[in-house]
């Protein structure tokens, strides 16, 4: 037989008690962390989940419920207090009735009857007493109820008050909370909003220096432009002297050919003028007819 099973519940067993206590109090102080951990999340969920103009409604709502069953209380008082009075007028009317028979036998000279009758009045008037005593009781017990109901009622109506007050001074508040963060931009809407235009802004000026950057390698000369249409300083001073000298040629070829034509237009006009002259001359001399 294998003795290590034995030794294990031997040790078990002859364990002291301080020492197995020892062991579990470091797993019951992990468990009361964990809960007060597990309260302390509960409990700023509640706080956040809470809405105070719903909590005094809800108050509201369960003084109107009180008030609501004290009445039903007086009520129920008032009934139980009239139904005592109704036996009570029976009893003494059956009280009067047995008193009114005893005279009349003891009027025809029958004393038993009554005796009878007179034992039967006392037995009511017994009861009577006791619902007298009943009636008396319900009576006090449905004034305090009254008293009660008419003081919870003020208590209600002030509360109500004060919770109206209350609950439109806390949507002022919440109100002007909204605008305050909304102006300083520490909302969450406006926040979100905030860093939309930050997002937008931080990528326009990305945009921006990437695109200075660009063009600076380009006029460097670091980077070849391969759309051929970027030009660097020197290719754009040679492009411009080049282009100046091509309009003072042009200028030039335009004098020379306004000059020379200037001059055969008035070679032209020398030479018609000859012409005129010539085919003028036959006709101023005189013509002379032959004999």
């Amino acid at each position: 037989m294998d003795a290590g099973p034995v030794l294990w519940v031997l040790s078990q067993v002859l364990e002291p008690e301080s020492v197995r206590r020892g062991r579990a109090k470091p797993m019951s102080g992990v468990m009361k962390r964990m809960g007060m951990i597990f309260r302390a999340k509960a409990n700023k969920a509640l706080d956040r989940a809470e809405d105070p103009r719903e909590t005094l409604d809800y108050s509201y709502q369960k003084q109107l419920e009180l008030l609501q069953k004290v009445r039903r209380g007086v009520a129920d008082v008032a009934t139980s207090r009239k139904r005592l009075e109704l036996q009570l007028n029976q009893l003494q009317s059956q009280s009067t009735k047995l008193e009114d028979q005893g005279r009349k036998a003891l009027a025809l000279g029958r004393e038993d009857l009554a005796r009878e009758a007179l034992s039967r009045r006392a037995a009511l008037q017994q009861q009577v007493t006791d619902l007298e005593t009943q009636h008396a009781t319900l009576q006090g017990e449905e004034e305090k109820l009254t008293l009660a109901a008419q003081r919870l009622q003020a208590k209600v109506d002030a509360f109500r008050t004060k919770k109206e007050t209350i609950k439109a001074t806390y949507t002022a508040a919440q109100a002007q909370t909204r605008i305050g963060e909304a102006f300083s931009g520490i909302s969450e809407e406006m926040g979100d909003v905030g860093l939309a235009i930050q997002r937008a802004e931080d990528k326009t000026a990305q945009l921006q220096a990437r695109a200075g950057a660009i063009d600076e390698l380009l006029a460097s000369g670091a980077l070849d432009d391969q759309s051929g249409m970027h030009k660097d300083d020197i290719q754009a001073e040679l492009d411009r002297l080049s282009g100046g000298t091509d309009v003072e040629l042009e200028l030039q070829r335009m004098k020379a050919e306004l000059a020379g034509g200037s001059s055969s237009g008035q070679q032209a006009l020398e030479g018609g003028t000859g012409r005129q002259q010539s085919q003028q001359q036959p006709q101023d001399t005189p013509r002379f007819d032959k004999q």
